[in-house]
């Protein structure tokens, strides 16, 4: 592990293995570096692969107040880290993260993401106004679990049951520690989450490569988002991994990523 230092100050933790060209794999919701171990694993036969851990998780530092541009400057860091220009591959919240980061011009010239949160019809509820600020109330109430609950069965519309399932897993404890960044990816995807077509405008102008993943067996909201942010795009390829949910089989979404890498152009 290494840390690299963001523009404001904050220490980002960074692991690199593997040999290529650079990639960069940026986490969604409620997840570190660790999250994407097997995926590098899988990729570093190919590439020089970066995972990291957001700001507020794992072993990266947290400064206040959290900003959309303070995200995406720590993956400039990143980037910079390895080597001024880099592939990036975001998932879930990370994919929007990666789009903003395309789009405020940081040198990524080919971009891959699986499944945005993009909530663009009326195939389910809109995310909760005020989510954010819900969150980040439960949070400094002392009700972290609470705010992890809230956030998967309002915001991400996970059925009750599969929460109370995985509330009883040996990964809730540490869902519960990052529970203060859930407020960051609300921040995040807030305008993409509404219901309208509308948010994805400010993407339309964008140029670089882009790979558009979605699940076969995910749901139909979230893969309806998907194919307007393919249509969206300037430079688009739309792709589903069949069979798969938001969490897809790390061999199939490897090789989905390198046979889009390597692709001309």
């Amino acid at each position: 592990m290494k840390k690299v230092r963001s523009r404001d100050g904050t220490h980002i933790a960074v692991d690199k293995s593997g040999y290529g060209r650079a990639i960069v794999l940026v986490g969604g919701a409620l997840s570190d570096r660790s999250g994407a171990a097997t995926l590098a694993a899988l990729l570093a036969p190919s590439f020089t692969v970066y995972t990291y851990d957001r700001r507020g998780r794992g072993d990266s530092e947290d400064t206040a107040p959290y900003s959309v541009q303070r995200e995406v400057e720590d993956l400039a860091a990143v980037i910079f880290e390895a080597g001024d220009a880099a592939y990036v591959y975001g998932h879930s919240s990370g994919a929007v993260l990666a789009l903003e980061a395309v789009e405020r011009g940081l040198p990524i010239p080919k971009l891959a993401v699986y499944e945005p949160p993009l909530i663009v019809d009326a195939s389910r509820q809109p995310v909760p106004a005020g989510a954010a600020a819900t969150v980040a109330e439960l949070v400094a109430s002392g009700h972290r679990g609470d705010a992890v609950e809230w956030f998967l069965t309002k915001a991400v519309d996970s059925p009750p049951d599969v929460v109370a399932q995985l509330k009883q897993s040996k990964w809730w404890p540490g869902m519960e520690a990052m529970a203060h960044t859930i407020e960051y990816d609300l921040l995040l995807t807030a305008d993409v989450g509404t219901g309208s077509l509308e948010p994805l405008e400010k993407w339309t102008r964008l140029l670089t490569p882009t790979l558009v993943m979605d699940g076969g067996a995910s749901p139909v909201w979230i893969r309806t988002g998907a194919q307007s942010l393919a249509r969206a795009l300037g430079n688009a390829t739309y792709r589903t991994l069949e069979g798969q949910t938001h969490g897809p089989d790390a061999q199939m979404l490897a090789t989905a990523l390198t046979e889009f890498l390597a692709e001309a152009g």
